[in-house]
């Protein structure tokens, strides 16, 4: 199980599927990370040289902000949204969705488990309803 910058990557997939396991590196990202390095995409991270892991490692270094530097980014913005008061911002602050979708059906993601509304009924209630309904 080799590592780049710190992070095992699976060994017995594809390097390009197994670059994906970094924070930040999608499918595009991957095929023009392998590109540069001049690595056979049908590889398998196993199979990697060292010197050809160190020339992936210093490519993602160089040319990518991944990462804790890349999470620490996504979160700033997010605070800074936040603390201007943005439109966006409000609906981080309130756990709603943030891009247009709706919400009076759907957002179980964003607002969580449903939370049942209503009086909860003792047994004695309940008999003196069913009794009022006859």
């Amino acid at each position: 199980m080799p590592r780049v910058l710190g992070i095992d990557i699976p060994g017995r997939k594809r390097i390009e599927y197994s670059l994906r396991y970094l924070y930040g590196i999608g499918p595009a990202l991957a095929r023009q990370v392998v590109d540069k390095a001049g690595i056979d995409p049908a590889k398998k991270a196993d199979d990697l040289t060292d010197e050809e892991i160190t020339k992936v490692a210093s490519i993602l270094q160089s040319d990518y902000q991944l990462e804790g530097d890349l999470r620490r980014e996504v979160s700033q913005n997010i605070r800074r949204l936040i603390s201007i008061g943005s439109y966006r911002g409000v609906r981080h602050r309130k756990g709603l969705p943030v891009r247009g979708q709706r919400t009076s059906t759907n957002a179980r993601t964003r607002k969580g488990p449903r939370k049942t509304v209503g009086a909860v009924r003792g047994k004695e209630a309940r008999a003196a309803v069913k009794t009022d309904e006859k």
